[in-house]
Order: structure tokens, then C-alpha cells, then sequence
């Protein structure tokens, strides 16, 4: 017999191959609260954004003691669920709280300036977190901010709110999140247009990372605006286009995508990969999809080499493309011993692994050489 919560997934599944998340969310957590939400398309942003708060955050606590089914969560993502870590910011630092909005939508983002100003046309990264993280939990797991502040680059973590995806993923798999000027690579590419305007940032030095979800927006966004981003960071992601809906997502995550070649991009960004051998929530042959799309587009003449290496308790097999100029074009780190965590980055984040390369110097490095 069916239950009023399994119509619910049902029909939140529908609208997600319909490509309509925020409808999906809306029709999920109507059922979890037992409560009425407004409809999405509803007019007065601010007092629906109001009225969602209250249902979605019982909705957590009920997922969290286990009164609701917990969609395939680890305990550690549902007891971060909705938590923000604290964010140490040095004195004359700055980490902002601020909201951007455009056509497209409208998303809330936090920057953080360091106090080490190298004065105008500092460098910008995007940092895109995963499912179920925000942006201090990704800032605080990766540690950019403390390589911002040795480096004086400019950090800018835009945060996907539950109300567009009932987890907080990147809607990557999308076929409006997955064009130029379209959804939500719109609003991540207007955001950084706007950060380069406001701060006079050097437009010739931006670049975006992400993990899992966010690393394979990353790649969407590296092939979208190649002329927007220098070089792209994907970790634990996956290949652009190589899902339409959610139900291909989960194929593809799964490694088993019979179309390895959907779409492939003439030109894109410089990308630096890292993936997890033993990776079991986005199988390691995604990375090898994003290295053989990435080294198509390599242009000219270039030369290609693997080296074993070890770094902090774990080997690696790391391959380098290199161009003409003798340039990094591409880079893919394939670490021993690591599954669906950032490589080198600290307890205090969620879906990290202290041990291993340090997946956030060594992306700022391959940043800046190019």
C-alpha cells in the first residue's frame, strides 16, 4: 500500500526529471513537515522564504533522531545537517555574509578578504561545496581561507539552499544548470562578474574548485565560461553532461553510464582533478571521463607523464599535461586509500580526509602557474 511520504518522493522525483528541483523540494518537505508551503512560483519572495523556515528546520531535527527516513545519509552528514562550524578570522580580515540575485535567482554566499592585501587585481576562487555542506563548513574542511590569507587571493563560497535542492547539492545534473547564461550557472558566473567589478579583481586570475556536486559544477562552469575562469578545481566530481536528470546522476555516480561521450567541450578552462581510489559514492572513473574530456581539449602540441608519489600517509599516481610553453594544462591526482573526502583537509569540515596530498595548496599552485 502506498504512504502519503512515498506518493511524495514519487511525485518529488517527477518534478526532478521534469527539471524542476525547487517544485520537488517544495513537494517533499510539505509531506516531512505535515505543513502547507507556499507554492514556488508564488509572488513575495521574502515572506515564502519566511514561512519555509520553521517546517524545514523540524523537518532536520526529525531526520536527525531518526523519525523520518534519512534518504541514504551517513549519521556524520545528519548530525552536521544544517550546522555551521565557526570560522576563525583573523584581526583585519574580513568574512562576509551577503546575498547575490540576478534573472536567474538568487543565492546567499559568504567572501573572505584577507589582511594580507596585496593591493588592487588580487586573485579570485569560487569554492562550490557538496551535498549537505554550506560555506563555512567547506571553508573550514578545505582551509582556503588560510591560504588566501598567505597568499592575498579573495575566497567567494556560494551556498545552495534547501529550498533548490532538498540536500543542498549543485543541481550539476540539470539541463538548465547545465548551459551558458541559463539557471544556476547564470547566478554562480553573475556573482563572480560581480565580485570582479566590486573589488577590482584581477579578471585574468579567477578560477573555481568544488567537491563532489560542486566539483562537478566546477566542470559545467569550466566549459560554460571559459573566458571567465583560468583553470578549474574538481574533486570527487563529475564529467560535464554526462547526466540529464536525476535518475542518469545516479548512474553515472555509480560508474555504469553507458554515454562516456555526451557532450564534448572544444575549449574549457585548465583543470586540475582529484578523486579518491576508493571512492564509493562517485566511482573513480569519473575522473577518468573529466581527464579525457580535459585532454581533448588541450590544444597544439603537448607532452603527457605519471609519477607514484606519497604525501601525507597516502600514494598517488599524479598525471601531468603539459603544453607547448611547458605549461600545466591538466593535472589528475589519483590518491590510494581515499574515498568521498578532500584530500589533506581538516577534522574540522565535513567530508574531509586529513591524510593525503593537500588538495587545496596544490589547486591554488596549479592556479597560479598558468
Amino acid at each position: 500500500m502506498e504512504t502519503p511520504l512515498g506518493v511524495a518522493i514519487e511525485e518529488a522525483m517527477r518534478l526532478a526529471r521534469e527539471q524542476d528541483p525547487t517544485e520537488a523540494t517544495r513537494v517533499l518537505l510539505q509531506r516531512l513537515s505535515g505543513n502547507r508551503l507556499p507554492d514556488s512560483g508564488a509572488p513575495g519572495a521574502e515572506a515564502s522564504t519566511t514561512r519555509v523556515r520553521a517546517p524545514l528546520a523540524e523537518s532536520l531535527a526529525r531526520l536527525r533522531s531518526g523519525e523520518l527516513p534519512n534518504f541514504g545519509l551517513s549519521a556524520d552528514a545528519l548530525a552536521r545537517l544544517g550546522k555551521r562550524p565557526t570560522v576563525h578570522v583573523p584581526e583585519g580580515a574580513s568574512y562576509l555574509s551577503r546575498t547575490f540575485s540576478c534573472q536567474a535567482g538568487v543565492r546567499p554566499y559568504k567572501v573572505y578578504v584577507p589582511s594580507r592585501s596585496r593591493g588592487a587585481r588580487a586573485p579570485l576562487i569560487l569554492m562550490l561545496h557538496g551535498c549537505t555542506q554550506n560555506a563555512d563548513d567547506f571553508a573550514v574542511g578545505t582551509g582556503m581561507n588560510l591560504l588566501a590569507e598567505q597568499h592575498g587571493f579573495i575566497v567567494a563560497y556560494p551556498e545552495q539552499p534547501m529550498t533548490a535542492n532538498q540536500l543542498g547539492c549543485w543541481n550539476w545534473f540539470s539541463e538548465k544548470d547545465q548551459r551558458r547564461d541559463s539557471g544556476e550557472p547564470s547566478i554562480i558566473a553573475g556573482l563572480t562578474r560581480f565580485l570582479i567589478s566590486e573589488m577590482n579583481l584581477d579578471h585574468e586570475r579567477v578560477f573555481v574548485a568544488g567537491l563532489s556536486a560542486g566539483g562537478a559544477m566546477a566542470d559545467v562552469m569550466s566549459v560554460s565560461y571559459p573566458d571567465l575562469y583560468a583553470a578549474a578545481g574538481i574533486h570527487s566530481g563529475l564529467a560535464y553532461g554526462v547526466a540529464k536528470d536525476q535518475a542518469s546522476a545516479f548512474v553515472a555516480m555509480s560508474g555504469k553510464s553507458s554515454d562516456r561521450h555526451p557532450r564534448r567541450a572544444n575549449i574549457r578552462a585548465r583543470t586540475v582533478i582529484f578523486h579518491g581510489k576508493s571512492d564509493a559514492k562517485v566511482h573513480p572513473s569519473n575522473a577518468d571521463h573529466i581527464l579525457s574530456e580535459a585532454r581533448a581539449g588541450v590544444s597544439g602540441i603537448y607532452r603527457e607523464s605519471t609519477h607514484r608519489g606519497t604525501s601525507n600517509g597516502l600514494e598517488y599516481d599524479r598525471t601531468v599535461v603539459v603544453d607547448a610553453r611547458g605549461v600545466s594544462q591538466l593535472e589528475y591526482w589519483a590518491i590510494d586509500g581515499l574515498g568521498h573526502a578532500w584530500s589533506g583537509g581538516s577534522r574540522d569540515g565535513s567530508h574531509t580526509e586529513q591524510r593525503g596530498p593537500d588538495a587545496s595548496r596544490e589547486m591554488l599552485r596549479f592556479f597560479l602557474e598558468g
